[in-house]
């Protein structure tokens, strides 16, 4: 299969997939972390304190507006690797840490012993896209290899953006 021929689903559906995950965490988040800090906080001693109050201090405006922030984000990888035919590295690396934030999100219910915020729609879209997506990307002779470090600074791409998000949604919000 040659990247002209890259169905738009491949690059496209990594916006769809991300909307989709992300009304469940819009739906339930600001609202599990009320509920559940407490306990956590008692159940990790050891996560340090300014961790647990970050997460109370998200309220339903600030959660939406980072949202928002990260759907451009998303938005734009996945324009990229259209354009690309799946080439773009930003996209790439993005498709790879949404893959991988999936799999955070069930270890975090893991780690609880139950739902967290995104743990429904990780295993039945998110992992599953990117898998689907990385096979497509293969098959057309676009997706750049996999290593270790990749998966790693996709982990810490995801994480930087989030935290991105959060900061500009703060400020928009104050």
């Amino acid at each position: 299969m040659s990247d002209d021929r890259l169905n738009p689903l491949v690059t496209y559906g990594l916006l769809a997939a991300w909307v989709l995950h992300d009304a469940e965490e819009l739906a339930t988040g600001p609202r599990w972390l009320r509920e559940n800090v407490p306990v956590l906080r008692k159940r990790f001693p050891r996560v340090p304190e300014r961790v647990w109050r970050a997460a109370e201090a998200v309220d339903e405006r600030e959660f939406a507006a980072a949202v928002g922030v990260m759907a451009a984000i998303v938005g734009s990888a996945a324009v990229a690797g259209h354009r690309s035919g799946g080439r773009s590295g930003f996209y790439q690396g993005v498709l790879d840490g949404f893959g991988l934030h999936g799999l955070v999100h069930l270890a975090q219910a893991a780690a609880v012993r139950g739902y967290t915020p995104g743990s429904v729609t990780s295993p039945l879209i998110v992992v599953p896209f990117t898998l689907w997506a990385r096979g497509r990307l293969r098959r057309a002779g676009v997706l750049r290899p996999a290593r270790a470090r990749d998966a790693a600074l996709g982990l810490a791409v995801a994480a930087g953006a989030t935290a991105v998000a959060h900061l500009i949604a703060r400020r928009v919000t104050a």
